[in-house]
């Protein structure tokens, strides 16, 4: 009697977007040195991004925002738009980057320094992967805060809706919970600090996504700050 051995669960399928080819090269060697994520492709700027998004489908895209052709911010946006499940982790210099802000409200998943370490690169992949947004509080909160006022004075727009009237939809608890999720907090951190159970706070942060129209745990954040219900500092 013959047994089948239990087959191993499929790794991440990455995709790196990037014009510099040392950068391509390097975050490949980290990740295939992961035995869970596997680089299926590169791309030297948005326009070939995208080509490989349809022709690979990927798990996760690593996306510079400055590239020629076509940038980052645009390749993200057609995308997201011809695939709203599509995750896309945008890579940064973060000081020098003004347009991370709109890679965000444009559909990306969460950002990543390009000095993170090995480990940051693999857990951030893996983060995404799994569906959740890539928020560190302390990060965060600067992009938003500072790029927020840049889209402003710009005249930015984006895929999120009019907040009219969506603020007014959530229940007290879910803007509880808007307001941590928009402070980088995880679900656990939420759940300790609300004194719940972690499948309510997931329950409620799906529930505020539906009635806000939004993707993920990032654009909600966008949206708090936005609004206001969530200040710089505050």
């Amino acid at each position: 009697m013959t047994t089948d051995a239990p087959s191993l669960p499929s790794p991440i399928r990455v995709l790196i977007a990037d014009d510099q080819v040392m950068v391509r090269e390097g975050f490949s060697v980290l990740l295939n040195a992961q035995p869970d994520i596997e680089v299926v492709g590169e791309a030297v700027d948005g326009r070939q991004a995208i080509a490989q998004v349809a022709a690979l489908r990927p798990d996760v895209v690593l996306m510079d925002i400055r590239m020629p052709e076509v940038n980052g911010l645009e390749a993200t946006r057609e995308i997201v738009a011809a695939d709203a499940d599509a995750k896309v982790l945008v890579l940064t210099t973060f000081d020098l980057d003004e347009y991370v802000y709109q890679a965000l409200r444009s559909g990306a998943s969460g950002f990543l320094l390009k000095d993170a370490s090995a480990r940051q690169l693999g857990d951030a992949v893996r983060v995404v992967a799994a569906g959740e947004a890539l928020l560190a509080p302390a990060v965060t909160k600067r992009l938003i805060s500072t790029f927020s006022r840049i889209g402003e004075a710009a005249g930015f727009g984006g895929p999120l809706p009019s907040p009219q009237g969506r603020l007014a939809e959530l229940t007290e608890r879910e803007n509880e919970v808007l307001v941590l999720v928009a402070q980088g907090c995880s679900n656990a951190e939420i759940a300790e600090r609300l004194i719940v159970a972690e499948s309510t706070v997931k329950t409620h942060v799906s529930r505020i996504l539906v009635k806000l129209g939004l993707r993920d745990r990032t654009q909600a954040a966008v949206f708090a700050y936005e609004v206001r219900l969530v200040t710089p500092g505050g």
